[in-house]
């Protein structure tokens, strides 16, 4: 699959088609899995799919959202998980470079989330193999 993730929104959910290991350990590293995730919550939280695409940065399952009560910083490190899933949740194609880190302004607050597929600036711990 190279450096870039990309799924068409046009594609169907893949299901249960593949096992765990194949949805989250493959060489996409699980962000199509996130992606359909978020693409299922659009569907069943729409107020939710309605604050992604107005540009905010809802709280989800993983690190990059922001609380709903404004924080202090003015910027953080997202999880390309996160951004994977927010894709599916605005209904838009999948597109992730995994060597590029990605700024996005949530609408809401005006905090700057800078997203990495580097896990020590996420705060977690290599996994031995």
């Amino acid at each position: 699959m190279g450096k870039r993730v990309r799924r068409s929104i046009e594609e169907p959910l893949r299901g249960d088609a593949l096992s765990y290991a194949e949805r989250w350990f493959g060489e996409d590293r699980g962000l199509i899995t996130c992606w359909e995730l978020g693409r299922k919550t659009a569907v069943t939280k729409p107020e939710l799919a309605l604050q992604a695409r107005k540009g905010q940065l809802p709280q989800l399952g993983w690190k990059g959202g922001i609380p709903v009560e404004r924080p202090k910083y003015s910027w953080r490190w997202g999880s390309l998980s996160y951004l994977a899933e927010w894709q599916g949740l605005r209904g838009e194609d999948l597109d992730i470079d995994l060597l590029v880190e990605r700024e996005v302004t949530c609408s809401r607050t005006g905090i700057r989330v800078i997203f990495t597929g580097d896990r020590a600036k996420l705060g977690v711990a290599e996994q031995a193999d």
